[in-house]
């Protein structure tokens, strides 16, 4: 078998030798050397420059916020309240306005809106990827608010002054994106107006629930929420409580931390959690599904309840925020105030704020849950019904919002959010948030307000974050990353989230954006940190198509981004450390060069490819290489290489690798005949964006990337050194390989070292593709017994020479598998089909052996990135969802009617019918949705990668009577392994499968990696306690007094089937005038 390794070895370099012209390529570098430099990548220097651009760039943001800031404090401090403002009183673009007009069931065409709407003309902005009107701001109210509320119209009125603040900043500052202000009484005003991005259902956008918003309007939080499950929780109120549960979840962020718990006359958590976790969506989601699972039964206990609290809150042995603590009670009533517990915990410092919420309608005295509230510096909420829930699970951050307040200009820092999805349509950004204070005082000597007007909001896209990082200096492998406090990349070449939710935040953990290991670990804790460090290490790195793990070497070099949260990274492979700049300052060699770029040149000199790449201004980008080309040379006639409008790096180096890559041709292709050694076409690749295919007519078969960067072989052909072969890539699922007109080839490549005056460098990579049918005949000649000229023996068991892999094919299964586990080649005619896909979907007794005996290792690693179909739920059932249904008795039964249970009904199917979701099952809402028919989702990927045996080996796979024999070994400079094995006797052998192909998954275990959570920072500074705060106002009661006359139409529209109308809703509180 060594023997026939070594006749392998010496045909692959054989051919490579004469055809990929790896040594005539560095002879052509070396010829035209007068025609480009060597520069060096310095990794702090270049780091600390990207470091100080994306500084300054933040910077001219921060400065607009903070003129935004204090105009609205100002403002609003000389804005005189009108009692009597009338809707017809306001002139305001609604954003909602032209998509309610289209609708004529918009609740504001049923009540025919008095409001004075501006009707605008709009420009397409490719900034903004939208079309705006830059003379005027727009104004979003979330759909569960009316309009017409004199809170409303008068925070409409002073907010109009914006308006001239925010053409002011762009007028200084021209790259500004968008700038919003979100107010806590839920009216978004933003600038340059654009119509809403509105759903094709309703509407449920309220800014104040958006990740940026909640970031600014309060400092990080510690909450535990408790639930009443006793048995006197109906089962409506039970629900109106989970959901309540969920909403108060979806306020909190990756800064906050929480626990939920249920209790009767004992307390547990709900989940498995037993500590406090970090509010991330991860924990979130444990935290949705578990609360779902709550049953109600047994008798109320709020001591067990609030002690619990209490000790969760204690617990300093764990990670948690350190800031706002507070304790969030949903119960649907009690008597006891539970005082004893409060002495015991909490006063008199009253260090932990409580919450108290009345969920259902019901008869019990509130009295006490108001109380506990008041005595505890936190606020008393009513959720009579659904329409409640999401106004009054947000409104705590009001309170909280006090001592940010009273800290007045110490609170007034501005802070970077997580990455998140755009609203309106500017695709992932950050955001800047400055807090906006009331400044008013009730009259003189009065004490000062401490209301939170608000947050204001400045997107800087994280594309134009990335304009600041160098491109292609870097080589394929070289990138920049920054992440934040938590850990969350900000930049990273992995950061490509395959579907996103506005709703929730997009955080990616720099561990899980790459191979975590121990180096990376440390890395990641001194960025955090806000530490300089520079580190050299081994790691594994997946390639671009995810089917290969390569063990590399990496330089790390990061620097914090002062004045931001952020830290920024610099990852260079060794052979990167240099790179060529092409000088073509003869423009007679410019021109010579660019003409073979021409497609009447591809003939003769093969066929060209250019990357994708913005070499100038007006050149025109194009999906189709082709047309792309096209619009190229279009734009090259018109202007030079030289020209302002281009980036001259990239058209010279672009130009000089067209004329080294021509000169390839001209010495080794041109005189070669492909056929000889069933070669399907050879090419060559490089740093400058050139890939040119021999001869022409195999461009047509070609389906690598035209970007080289983009290339999976070029990256893994400069991480590896040798050989590389890449068999076309085949799903299981897929139908096998179609062996016509001889278009199926192996790409086998490798990468050109070029070595300059002690500088080493790899700015191309070479290859040949092989005829897989033909080779495939190739291979079993060279394992077996005869030279080229002999004619083949059939050994057997009672012959005196050796079985091979050619004349004993029906005994003797022969392969060549890739460093990844895929077929290569066979000695088996029927396998052909399946060359490319990975070998335990060919032959997994044998796969697996191989695995066992540690010729392959396997990687696992998690997808938080991927997008899923959604999975139909089980019965949908014909009512509407999560709505109390009466039976017949109920509706005979005057106490029924009644009843608290007869007016939540109502205020259900009132509220059901504005948000008609409400009254539809599940798939429904997906219906036209393209977030819900495509979920984001985890994916479980392993990979497998030469394990440590590099030697010849024998083994024998033991199945009881069914042994086999086989023998492997490594290929000496490839990427491949060679095997051969008897063929299976008999079905027993197959006792299992190792499995390659991505899989959906829940991810790691949550409840055992808040076991050892990751390390993170939070914000450094923290605002939750004010000596001056005044806790008074805390909270009263609010509920509507059923009607009868109401209740009656209500049975007769039941009875009829036909729908109210819905009245104005009223959901701003009488505390937000200011």
């Amino acid at each position: 078998m060594q023997h026939w390794a070594r006749r392998l070895e010496q045909e692959i370099d054989g051919v490579m030798r004469i055809f990929g012209g790896v040594q005539q390529l560095r002879e052509i570098y070396k010829d035209n050397r007068n025609l480009f430099e060597v520069q060096e990548n310095e990794p702090q220097k270049l780091v600390e420059k990207v470091a100080g651009d994306i500084e300054s760039l933040l910077d001219r943001k921060v400065q607009a916020l903070k003129r935004l800031a204090d105009a609205a404090e100002n403002f609003q401090k000389a804005h005189r309240w009108q009692d009597n403002i009338k809707e017809e009183d306001i002139l305001y673009y609604d954003a909602k306005a032209d998509a309610e007009l289209d609708d004529p069931e918009s609740e504001d065409v049923e009540r025919g809106s008095k409001a004075s709407t501006l009707r605008l003309d709009f420009v397409e902005d490719s900034n903004f990827k939208n079309k705006v009107n830059y003379s005027y701001t727009a104004v979003q109210i979330p759909t569960d608010i009316y309009k017409g509320s004199t809170v409303i119209l008068n925070e409409l009125n002073w907010t109009e002054a914006l308006e001239n603040v925010f053409m002011e900043n762009r007028r200084q500052d021209p790259t500004l994106l968008w700038q919003v202000f979100g107010s806590a009484t839920g009216v978004t005003r933003y600038y340059p107006a654009t119509p809403w991005r509105a759903p094709k259902k309703i509407d449920l956008y309220d800014v104040r629930r958006r990740p940026w918003y909640i970031q600014g309007a309060s400092s990080p939080k510690d909450m535990v929420i408790i639930v009443d499950v006793s048995g006197s929780v109906s089962g409506l109120t039970l629900k109106l409580m989970k959901t309540s549960v969920c909403e108060m979840l979806d306020t909190l962020s990756d800064d906050d931390y929480v626990n939920v718990a249920s209790f009767n006359e004992k307390a547990q958590p709900v989940s498995c959690f037993t500590h406090l976790v970090q509010a991330n969506v991860r924990n979130k989601k444990v935290f949705k599904e578990a609360v779902q699972g709550m049953v109600a039964k047994g008798t109320t206990g709020y001591k067990a309840g609030f002690e619990y609290a209490f000790d969760q809150l204690q617990n300093s042995n764990i990670t948690r925020a350190n800031c706002n603590k507070m304790i969030m009670m949903f119960t649907d009533g009690g008597e006891d105030r539970v005082q004893d517990v409060f002495e015991k915990y909490n006063w008199p410092n009253r260090t932990v704020r409580v919450f108290t919420f009345s969920v259902g309608q019901h008869n019990y005295d509130v009295t006490p849950l108001q109380w506990m509230a008041c005595a505890n510096k936190g606020y008393y909420f009513e959720i009579p019904s659904i329409g409640a829930i999401r106004i009054n699970t947000q409104e705590y951050l009001d309170v909280l919002g006090r001592p940010m307040v009273l800290a007045g200009k110490e609170a007034k820092q501005v802070q970077w959010t997580n990455v998140y999805e755009d609203a309106l349509g500017l695709g992932l950004v950050v955001t800047g948030t400055l807090p906006v204070f009331n400044l008013t005082q009730d009259g003189p000597g009065e004490k000062k307000n401490q209301l939170i007007l608000g947050v204001m909001g400045i997107d800087v896209a994280l594309n134009d974050i990335k304009r600041l990082t160098p491109n292609y200096t870097l080589g394929a492998n070289g990138y920049v990353f920054a992440i934040d406090l938590n850990g969350y990349v900000l930049l990273h070449p992995n950061l490509k989230p395959q579907t996103t939710n506005f709703r929730e935040p997009v955080t990616l953990d720099f561990l899980d954006a790459e191979l975590e290991d121990e180096n990376k670990e440390e890395i990641r804790r001194s960025m955090i940190d806000g530490n300089k460090g520079h580190k050299q290490i081994k790691t594994l790195v997946k390639s671009l198509d995810e089917r290969y793990v390569d063990e590399v070497m990496r330089n790390y070099t990061w620097v914090p981004i002062r004045s931001t949260n952020y830290s920024l990274g610099l990852v260079l492979p060794p052979y990167s450390t240099f790179y060529l700049q092409a000088n073509l300052s003869d423009q007679i060699l410019q021109v010579k060069y660019f003409e073979f770029l021409l497609p009447s040149s591809f003939e003769s000199e093969g066929h060209v490819f250019i990357a994708p790449r913005e070499y100038c201004k007006d050149l025109n980008a194009s999906d189709n290489n082709t047309e792309f080309l096209k619009n190229f040379i279009e734009l090259m006639e018109k202007v030079t290489p030289d020209s302002k409008q281009c980036n001259n790096f990239l058209l010279h180096n672009l130009i000089l690798d067209t004329g080294i890559t021509q000169q390839l041709v001209e010495r080794v292709w041109r005189d070669q005949d492909l056929n000889t050694y069933s070669l399907l076409a050879v090419f060559a690749a490089t740093d400058g964006g050139i890939t040119r295919v021999f001869p022409n007519k195999a461009a047509e078969d070609w389906t690598e990337n035209p970007e080289p960067f983009n290339a999976s072989f070029y990256r893994r052909s400069l991480d590896n050194h040798g050989y590389v072969f890449k068999p076309p890539h085949q799903d299981a699922l897929l139908r096998p390989l179609e062996l016509e007109n001889d278009t199926v080839g192996i790409l086998v490549s490798t990468a050109v070292e070029l070595s300059l005056g002690g500088r080493t460098l790899r700015p191309a990579v070479v290859g040949v593709k092989l005829d897989l049918e033909a080779w495939a005949e190739k291979f079993k000649v060279l394992a077996s017994n005869r030279t080229h000229q002999d004619q083949p023996q059939k050994c057997g068991p009672s012959s005196h020479c050796e079985m091979d892999c050619e004349v004993n094919n029906e005994d003797l299964l022969c392969v060549l598998i890739d460093d990844g586990g895929f077929l290569v080649l066979s000695n088996q005619n029927h396998q052909w089909d399946q060359v490319g896909r990975f070998f335990s979907e060919v032959d997994a007794n044998l796969m697996l052996a191989l695995y066992n005996n540690s010729f392959y290792t396997r990687k696992e690693s998690y997808d938080y990135q991927a997008a899923c179909a959604p999975q139909p739920p089980g019965n949908l059932g014909a009512a509407p969802r999560g709505v109390f249904v009466p039976t017949i008795a109920d509706f005979l039964n005057l106490a029924w009617w009644t009843s608290a249970a007869a007016w939540s009904l109502f205020q259900q199917l009132l509220y059901g019918l504005i948000y008609h979701s409400w009254f539809q099952a599940d798939p429904a809402e997906a219906e036209g949705n393209p977030e819900a028919r495509e979920s984001s989702c985890v994916m479980k990927q392993t990979q497998y990668y030469f394990g440590s045996v590099n030697a010849s080996y024998n083994a024998i796979i033991d199945c009881g009577n069914c042994s086999r024999l086989f023998h492997a070994q490594r290929l000496t400079n490839t990427n491949l392994l060679f095997v051969v094995a008897e063929k299976p006797l008999c079905s027993q052998c197959e006792t299992g499968r190792l499995l390659q192909k991505e899989t959906h998954s829940d991810g790691p275990e949550q409840c055992e990696l808040v076991q050892r959570p990751r390390y993170r920072r939070g914000p450094h500074i923290c605002f939750d306690y004010n000596a001056t705060e005044d806790t008074s106002d805390c909270g009263r009661g609010a509920s509507f007094p059923p009607s009868l006359g109401v209740l009656v139409s209500l049975q007769l529209l039941l009875l009829l089937g036909l729908p109210p109308r819905p009245q104005p809703q009223v959901h701003a509180h009488a505390s937000r005038r200011i």
